[in-house]
C-alpha cells in the first residue's frame, strides 16, 4: 500500500488521520515538527504528504518549497485553518497540488487521497478520456465521441496542462507561466478568456461546466 507522511502538530487531529489512514492500510509516516517532517520527506520518499501550514521550525510553505527544488514531485496536500486567498496561493505556489481547510471531513480528505495517488500512477498516460472526449496527446487531438474537435494551439495547451493536473488545484499564475509562458506579455484575463473559449468546445454545457471547474479567487481544477 502506499506511504503517507503526515506532519501536522494538533496532537488529536494527527492521531485521528493516523488511526483512519492505517485502518485502510496505508503506511504512515508521522512528525508535529518542520524540520523533522522535511527528513521524512527527504530521505522516506513517500508516496503522499499531508501537511499543516503553521508548524514548530519550518512550516508548511518551505517544506513544500523545498521539497519541490529537490525535485520531490509526489502530491502534496495542504492542511490549513487559513481559508484567505493569499495563503491558499502562497500554498499552491510553493508547490502544493491541492489544501483542505480545517475543520474538514476525514472521509473526504481520504477520497482526495485515493485520487491523488491513482492519478499520480498515471501520469504518463497518453490517452485521456472524460465524458464524452478523447484526448491523445501523441497526436495532440482531441474528439468527441469520435468527431475531431478543432482547436487552436493554445487552446490544446491548456486542455492538455489541466487534464494531465486533474484534481489539481491550479492558479492562474500558474497556468500563465506554464501555457503562455514568462516571456509573453499576458494577463489573468488572458487564461479566463482562453478557458472560457475551452469550456465551449469541452463542455455540454459551458454555463455549467463539469469539467473545466471554477475555483473562486484562486483559479481553476479539472474534473474527469
Amino acid at each position: 500500500m502506499p506511504k503517507i507522511l503526515i506532519v501536522e502538530d494538533d496532537e488529536a487531529l494527527a492521531r485521528g488521520l493516523r488511526d483512519n489512514f492505517s485502518c485502510e492500510g496505508y503506511e504512515i509516516l508521522y512528525s508535529a515538527d518542520g524540520d523533522e517532517g522535511l527528513d521524512l520527506l527527504l530521505e522516506k520518499g513517500p508516496d503522499l504528504v499531508l501537511l499543516d501550514v503553521m508548524l514548530p521550525g519550518l512550516d508548511g510553505f518551505s517544506i513544500c518549497d523545498a521539497a519541490r527544488k529537490e525535485g520531490c514531485d509526489m502530491p502534496i496536500i495542504m492542511l490549513t485553518a487559513k481559508g484567505q486567498e493569499r495563503d491558499i496561493v502562497r500554498g499552491l505556489e510553493s508547490g502544493a497540488d491541492d489544501y483542505v481547510v480545517k475543520p474538514f471531513s476525514v472521509r473526504e480528505l481520504m477520497a482526495r487521497v485515493k485520487a491523488f495517488l491513482r492519478r499520480h500512477r498515471s501520469i504518463d498516460e497518453r490517452i485521456y478520456e472524460f465524458g464524452v472526449f478523447r484526448l491523445d496527446r501523441d497526436s495532440m487531438g482531441l474528439s468527441r465521441g469520435g468527431e475531431p474537435v478543432k482547436l487552436t494551439r493554445k487552446e490544446y495547451q491548456l486542455l492538455e496542462y489541466l487534464v494531465t493536473n486533474e484534481g489539481k488545484a491550479l492558479t492562474r499564475q500558474g497556468i500563465m507561466n506554464t501555457v503562455w509562458g514568462s516571456s509573453v506579455l499576458v494577463t489573468q484575463r488572458s487564461v479566463d478568456r482562453c478557458v472560457t473559449t475551452l469550456r465551449s468546445k469541452v463542455e455540454l454545457n459551458p454555463s455549467s461546466p463539469k469539467h473545466i471547474l471554477t475555483i473562486r479567487d484562486v483559479g481553476y481544477r479539472f474534473e474527469s
